[in-house]
């Protein structure tokens, strides 16, 4: 695992938690960060979160609120995940 392929977020109560970068989705004009916690988990669930610009031209990552917005991004992340390993181009 390559070094910047890893980001640390910072929660609502000052934790970190470190995160290997699985892929970045652009979808209808907006990104998507497809994120998997490298802390012992025995869960291996991918979070994925929105990539938004703040108005220093910072990345800003947010969580998706829409179900529908979400399961888009879900849907889309799992047809490259499908496609990669049936050795497609998506």
């Amino acid at each position: 695992m390559e070094e910047e392929n890893l980001i640390v977020l910072t929660d609502e109560e000052g934790n970190e938690h470190e995160f290997e970068v699985l892929d970045i989705l652009e979808i209808d004009n907006s990104e998507y960060a497809i994120l998997l916690p490298l802390e012992d988990n025995d869960e291996e669930e991918a979070i994925i979160l929105r990539i938004d610009i703040d108005e220093n031209g910072e990345e800003i990552l947010y969580e998706i609120e829409d179900d529908d917005e979400w399961e888009m991004v879900a849907e889309t992340w799992q047809k490259v995940v499908t496609a990669g390993k049936n050795g497609e181009a998506f």
